[in-house]
C-alpha cells in the first residue's frame, strides 16, 4: 500500500519511510526507488547525491505529491511544500511581479495583501525596482530569484530544489548560494536540495545524503562539518567533497 499522508511528524519535517517507485508495467517496467527512507528534520538543509538517472528528482516529485509512491509512504506532516526546478519556467507573457503573484491569484489572496507579499519578497531576493521586468530582459540568476520568489509566494515552509543553479555561471552560482543560504536562515525552511555537484552539496548541506543508481536506494550519509557560511572553494569543502566523490565514483563504477 502506498500513501502520502498529512500526519504529524514530530521534529521531522518530512519522513520518506521505504518508498518504492516503479514506472510501467509488466516487461517494461521500471524501478525508478526501491525501498528509499530518509528523515529531513525540521529546518534541516538536506542535499541529496546521485549518478543521472538515480531517482533524485522522481524522490522530490513524491514529497511534493506530484508522484505516487508504487509502495511505502512520505510523510510531510502540516508543512506546506513548494518546489523550484532547474529552470526558472516563467511565464514570459508576464511581468516579473505577476509571475511571482500566481501562486498567490491560485489561493484567492486579496489584491492588497498580493501587492504587499509581492514588494516583500522582491526586496527578499534581492529584485526590488525589477517587478515590472519580464523574463527575457532578466540574466539567468535574476530568474532563478524571480523563480524562488515564486516558490515562496506558496508560503512554503519545505523547499524541494531540483538543481536549480546547474545551468547557472561558476560566479553566479557562488552568489545564489550566499542568498539561498540567506533566505533559508531568514525564514527557518526545511530544504531538501537535489544535485549533481558534489562541492555545491558540501558547500550548502547540512547532511549530505547519497543515492545509489538505479534503483534509487540510500548508500550513505554524511554530516556536513565546519561553521557557516562556507566557501565552496575552501580546503575543508574540497576534503570532505574528496570522501563523498570517492563513494560516488566507487557507485558508478559498480554499474559501469
Amino acid at each position: 500500500m502506498s500513501t502520502i499522508t498529512e500526519s504529524p511528524t514530530g521534529t521531522n519535517a518530512v519522513r520518506i519511510d521505504d518508498i518504492t517507485k516503479v514506472f510501467g508495467r509488466g516487461a517494461g517496467a521500471v524501478t525508478a526507488i526501491d525501498g528509499m527512507s530518509i528523515e529531513i528534520r525540521t529546518g534541516e538543509f538536506l542535499a541529496i547525491l546521485g549518478a543521472s538517472g538515480c531517482g533524485k528528482s522522481t524522490l522530490l516529485s513524491l514529497v511534493a505529491g506530484l508522484e505516487q509512491p508504487t509502495g511505502g509512504s512520505v510523510e510531510v506532516g502540516d508543512h506546506r511544500v513548494a518546489m523550484m526546478f532547474q529552470e526558472a519556467a516563467l511565464f514570459p507573457w508576464l511581468t516579473v511581479g505577476a509571475n511571482i503573484e500566481v501562486p498567490m491569484k491560485v489561493n484567492k489572496v486579496p489584491r492588497a495583501e498580493r501587492a504587499r507579499r509581492v514588494a516583500e519578497l522582491l526586496d527578499l531576493v534581492r529584485l526590488t525596482g525589477f517587478e515590472r521586468k519580464r523574463p527575457h530582459e532578466l540574466s539567468g540568476g535574476m530568474r532563478q530569484r524571480v523563480a524562488l520568489a515564486r516558490a515562496l509566494a506558496q508560503d512554503a515552509d519545505v523547499l524541494l530544489m531540483d538543481e536549480p543553479f546547474g545551468a547557472l555561471d561558476a560566479m553566479t552560482r557562488d552568489i545564489l548560494h550566499d542568498e539561498l543560504e540567506r533566505i533559508w536562515r531568514e525564514r527557518s525552511l526545511t530544504v531538501m536540495f537535489v544535485t549533481h555537484n558534489v562541492r555545491e552539496a558540501v558547500r550548502l548541506g547540512d547532511r549530505v545524503v547519497l543515492l545509489s543508481s538505479r534503483p534509487g536506494r540510500v548508500i550513505a550519509e554524511f554530516e556536513v562539518e565546519g561553521e557557516r557560511p562556507r566557501r565552496i572553494d575552501s580546503v575543508q569543502i574540497a576534503e570532505q567533497a574528496a570522501t563523498i566523490t570517492d563513494r560516488l565514483r566507487e557507485e558508478v563504477s559498480r554499474h559501469a
